[in-house]
């Protein structure tokens, strides 16, 4: 990557779209030698630049990106009827209004910043001056995270150790107002944690250069699953749904996930499951987000571009599973929604398929999506919310949120 003054020059974004505040940037703006300036304002009469800059890009319309005169990929609009838009915008409202509980795994997403020095005399390594570190949610945290910035009542259930990360990740949500009194605090054991280090010169975009993991030796005990269970009955009745993030390290399973829906009664509840390793354990729950990849791993094939393959096997996990529906995320081919007796729905991504960072994007779409079923959503709308909160956030660098405003925005213009 290039200065990251340079950035915004050197590549822009052809649409039928609003800047940042809602106002149109004009026609034909300024052109960096090479693009095809011209070429362009024939092709897309009426269309508007939009200069590439660090954050969040809010697109309508058909669009075109171009960088040093090279197209990179051509959208398609998200098409939202005005009775789709009315009923997605109704749920949206009514955010507010719902609390949810997420069980699941805490992660801790460390971020060490560093200036780069000079090449070591001890290794072809780069030193790195630390300038800052922030500690942000990661895993199931991050899924709550997003919940509470898109408006809902957010009840946390999950294990921290009694480590620094721990503390960050307590102070953090008991600072935004999301309980924390739920969550089961460990003493000796560490708070899984993720630390990426990116170095970069003066004034250039920070890059990363290694990850390093800090995990538990093994998975949380039985014990703990069960304690953190009792803790979400205590609560269950006057919650609109349940979600359940998996990421492996043992905060719950299937079979604690099936206790819950047996012994909470009245009516019907509910209850999202992001499993990366264990899908296929969980049963009769409401739905599922698994990625391509983990519909793969769950059969031991390989989908790649064959829709067939995955519509076969996306109605077998269905069916199988005793799911009420299954959304399955495919990067930058979208969303496709399996429902019973019903044929597949695909839903094409949202805004632009070269993502500036995709970290913990899948956390962002079931918390959209577990809270738009809580608010009364169907779950073709849900996934419609769903899909839009997944495509704003990988605008967006790091492990990140969306706002109900900013969704709400984006389903406005689309």
């Amino acid at each position: 990557m290039g200065r990251s003054g340079e950035h915004s020059s050197q590549a822009v974004i052809l649409s039928e779209a609003k800047s940042d505040f809602g106002t149109p940037m004009g026609s034909i703006g300024p052109q960096k030698s090479g693009n095809p300036g011209s070429s362009l304002a024939t092709e897309l009469r009426g269309s508007f630049v939009v200069p590439i800059r660090s954050g969040l890009l809010r697109m309508t319309g058909r669009w075109v990106v171009y960088r040093y005169g090279k197209v990179l990929h051509r959208g398609h609009r998200m098409k939202i009827n005005a009775q789709d838009r009315t009923a997605l915008l109704g749920i949206i409202e009514r955010f507010p209004r719902q609390r949810i509980i997420m069980l699941g795994d805490l992660v801790a997403d460390e971020y060490v910043y560093g200036e780069i020095a000079r090449v070591s005399r001890e290794a072809p390594v780069l030193i790195l001056k630390q300038r800052e570190k922030q500690v942000t949610p990661g895993g199931g945290a991050n899924a709550a995270n997003n919940l509470a910035e898109l408006g809902a009542r957010v009840s946390l259930a999950g294990v921290v150790g009694d480590d620094e990360a721990g503390d960050a990740l307590l102070r953090y949500f008991q600072q935004r107002g999301v309980s924390t009194r739920h969550v089961v605090r460990l003493t000796g054991c560490p708070t899984p944690t993720k630390s990426r280090i990116l170095g970069a010169l003066s004034h250039w975009q920070p890059q990363q250069i290694v990850r390093v993991d800090r995990e538990p030796a093994q998975r949380w005990s039985r014990e703990i699953r069960r304690r953190l269970t009792r803790r979400v009955l205590s609560q269950a009745r006057h919650a609109s749904a349940l979600l359940v993030s998996d990421y492996g390290y043992g905060a719950t399973d299937a079979r604690e996930v099936e206790y819950i829906i047996r012994h909470r009664g009245s009516g019907p509840w509910p209850v999202a499951v992001d499993s990366r390793y264990d899908l296929w354990t969980f049963k009769n729950v409401t739905t599922a987000t698994p990625n391509e990849p983990e519909v793969e791993a769950a059969f031991g094939r390989t989908i790649g571009h064959d829709l067939g393959r995955l519509h076969d096997l996306g109605r077998k996990l269905l069916r199988r599973q005793g799911f009420q529906a299954l959304l399955v995320t495919r990067g930058r081919d979208g969303m496709v929604l399996f429902e019973p007796r019903r044929p597949p729905r695909h839903l094409p991504i949202f805004g632009s398929d070269q993502a500036l960072d995709v970290t913990g994007a899948g956390d962002t779409v079931i918390a959209a999506y577990t809270l738009a079923l809580g608010a009364g959503g169907s779950f073709l709308h849900a996934a419609m919310i769903a899909n839009c909160a997944g495509g704003l956030v990988v605008m967006k660098r790091g492990t990140a949120t969306v706002t109900a405003a900013e969704i709400k925005e984006a389903i406005r213009n689309a």
